[in-house]
């Protein structure tokens, strides 16, 4: 309740978590993830194809005040913001394995954007304490908030219909624009080895996804290293583009 003076105190208040280091081109690095967000928000209002903002570090964990989970500053949530300054009402639609709680908590009370999220059950997995199905949002934004936990080894026929759930919800919005947090951790060689989705399965997501035909911001977020990663993209991008042209 009261803000330590001492620099590792001061390095708690602002931290939930031990994966956030801090060294001397953290900054730059947190600065430019972010700027590359923007600039795609900004692309995507003039744009006629969707935009691509390859974001590292990723964002979606973060808090207005908080770095949590790898992320220090919300890129997708910043760049939503961004976007409902043209567009009006913006949707988020995560995908990453692990639950948005800091996109969550941003835009908990917004009545002009709307959260989706597809995850790995909290009472499993990291973060832990949100994601549940029943955080739905509150005051000016209550019902705008749609959790959908799932558990160990989800496969992609499973997670695809969570996908044209966040779908249905986000048609029913009626929203501007769109927001894709996009995460590759889902994928069946990824090394937390989470969910079970193939490439096949994010080449699905992206067709259901691009379907909705809104101009459409990707904003990538988690996926660990391995030699699977690359092609999780691949087919995600090549599958969204045809679509969406």
């Amino acid at each position: 309740h009261r803000k330590p003076t001492e620099l590792l105190g001061e390095l708690g208040w602002y931290s939930n978590s031990t994966s956030c280091p801090i060294t001397a081109g953290t900054w730059p690095a947190i600065f430019a993830a972010t700027q590359v967000a923007v600039h795609g928000a900004e692309r995507l209002v003039s744009a006629s194809a969707p935009v691509y903002a390859m974001c590292r570090p990723p964002g979606h964990h973060a808090y207005p005040d908080l770095m949590t989970g790898v992320c220090y500053l919300n890129n997708a949530a910043i760049a939503a913001h961004q976007l409902t300054k043209r567009f009006g009402k913006v949707a988020i639609v995560d995908i990453d394995v692990h639950h948005c709680n800091g996109t969550q908590f941003i835009f908990w009370e917004r009545p002009d954007v709307l959260v989706c999220s597809i995850h790995i059950d909290p009472r499993l997995s990291a973060p832990y304490y949100a994601g549940h199905a029943d955080e739905t949002g509150d005051g000016a934004g209550a019902g705008l908030n749609f959790n959908q936990p799932l558990p160990w080894a989800t496969p992609d026929p499973v997670w695809i219909e969570a996908i044209d759930a966040a779908v249905g919800k986000v048609r029913g919005f009626a929203p501007g624009a769109l927001v894709v947090s996009l995460g590759f951790d889902a994928g069946e060689h990824d090394p937390v080895a989470t969910f079970k989705i193939t490439d096949a399965g994010f080449a699905e997501a992206a067709r259901r996804l691009a379907a909705l035909t809104l101009p459409t911001l990707l904003v990538q977020e988690g996926g660990y290293l391995s030699p699977s990663l690359g092609g999780y993209l691949r087919s995600f991008l090549r599958t969204f583009e045809d679509r969406s042209i």
